[in-house]
């Protein structure tokens, strides 16, 4: 019995160790994910209420796809702009040369939708680098599993081409 108080008492404080330094692996995704994004919720909004300011053509957004270009050819939300993929160097230089040129107030939202939203390779980076860039009324898109599922499988105005 003395035997096996000692080898608690010796290897307690190295379990409690060892289940600290994993505690921060254990916290579910949605927390770790949502520590990822450079934006906070008041610079997000959702497919209807993005359809709702569309269709209000005096404060109509801007609509940016950050995602890659065949993606887009195949089909984005009406009136939306490609300049460049988001998730690589060359289409951050593209997106930075066209938003050079708009003023700072423009309200502006960008979307990519090629794959779940936690995954995504492109609208991180373009997010971050418009808001360096001083946009003050930049927003992201919600898609969370895709553009496919989240948008033009709910019937959501698209178009395709470009």
């Amino acid at each position: 019995m003395d035997t096996v108080f000692r080898l608690v008492r010796l290897t307690f404080p190295l379990a409690v160790l060892f289940l600290l330094t994993l505690a921060p692996f254990s916290l579910p995704l949605t927390r770790a994910q949502d520590a990822a994004n450079p934006w906070t919720a008041a610079q997000t909004v959702q497919p209807a209420d993005l359809v709702r300011e569309l269709a209000d053509n005096k404060s109509s957004p801007t609509v940016l796809f950050v995602g890659f270009q065949r993606l887009y050819t195949a089909g984005h939300i009406k009136g939306a702009q490609f300049h460049g993929s988001g998730g690589s160097t060359d289409g951050l230089a593209q997106i930075k040369a066209w938003a050079g040129s708009l003023p700072r107030s423009t309200n502006l939202v960008i979307y990519c939708g090629c794959c779940p939203m936690e995954h995504c390779p492109n609208v991180r980076p373009a997010f971050t680098t418009l808001r360096e860039m001083g946009f003050a009324k930049l927003r992201v898109l919600i898609l969370p599993d895709s553009f496919a599922k989240d948008w033009a499988e709910k019937g959501l105005p698209y178009e395709k081409g470009q």
